[in-house]
C-alpha cells in the first residue's frame, strides 16, 4: 500500500484545488493541525479510492494523492481510512 504524499510532493495544481478547497469549505486551523498531525505519521493509503473522517470535514484521495474535501454531511466514495 502507498504512503499518503507530502504537500510538497503533490502536484502543484492539487495544490492550488486543496487550498481552494480548504477556503470553500472554511475548514478551521485546528482541523488543519488534526490533518497535518495524521499526515505526520506516514500512513498508507489503498491504491485507489480512499477517505479519511475527521469528523468536521473528510479528505478524500486516490493512491498517495489527496485529491479534495468534503465537509461533514457530504458523501465519500472509496475506502475508509
Amino acid at each position: 500500500m502507498p504512503q499518503i504524499a507530502t504537500w510538497a510532493k503533490l502536484p502543484e495544481g492539487v495544490r492550488h484545488h486543496l487550498i481552494d478547497r480548504m477556503r470553500d469549505r472554511a475548514i478551521s486551523l485546528a482541523d488543519l493541525n488534526e490533518l497535518r498531525l495524521w499526515i505526520d505519521t506516514q500512513p498508507e493509503v489503498p491504491e485507489g479510492d480512499w477517505y479519511k473522517d475527521f469528523g468536521s470535514f473528510k479528505l478524500c484521495g486516490t493512491g498517495p494523492l489527496p485529491k479534495t474535501f468534503l465537509l461533514r454531511g457530504q458523501a465519500a466514495k472509496g475506502e475508509p481510512v
